[in-house]
């Protein structure tokens, strides 16, 4: 599937994904590349974006990449996402890319690091997480 495949079903399954306007800017077998652009309704209480607005771009981007791997595979889903938050997002867009780390047949598991648009160097959040895949 390609970037413009993934993010059209993300946006037409999931309402919300809409709503913070996800993109997926790269996709390839290896890796995916998504973004949230900043926006004033996604913050939270000092002015960062929100730890929900953080966990689901890393949780689409993990989605992504194993559509991008694997083809249409709709009912994938999340059975685990573990984030460490280190580092308050820039008021910019904020990125995630994902890898797969291990695909068998029940499960992907996969790492996504999330920085803010010109800050690469400074990861605002680590993720790993695992897709049920269905059988």
């Amino acid at each position: 599937m390609t970037a413009e495949q993934v993010q059209a079903l993300i946006r037409a399954g999931v309402p919300m994904a809409e709503d913070i306007d996800l993109r997926i800017d790269h996709l390839d077998t290896e890796r995916a590349v998504a973004r949230v652009p900043f926006h004033g309704k996604l913050v939270r209480p000092g002015g960062t974006l929100s730890g929900p607005t953080i966990m689901s771009l890393a949780d689409a981007a993990m989605y992504a990449v194993v559509l991008g791997r694997l083809g249409r595979v709709e009912m994938a889903v999340t059975s685990n996402l573990n984030i460490n938050f280190l580092a308050k997002p820039k008021p910019v867009d904020l990125l995630a890319e994902a890898r797969i780390l291990r695909l068998s047949k029940r499960q992907a598991v996969c790492e996504v690091q999330l920085y803010s648009l010109g800050a690469e160097e400074e990861l605002v959040a680590h993720v790993t997480g695992t897709y049920a895949l269905p059988m």
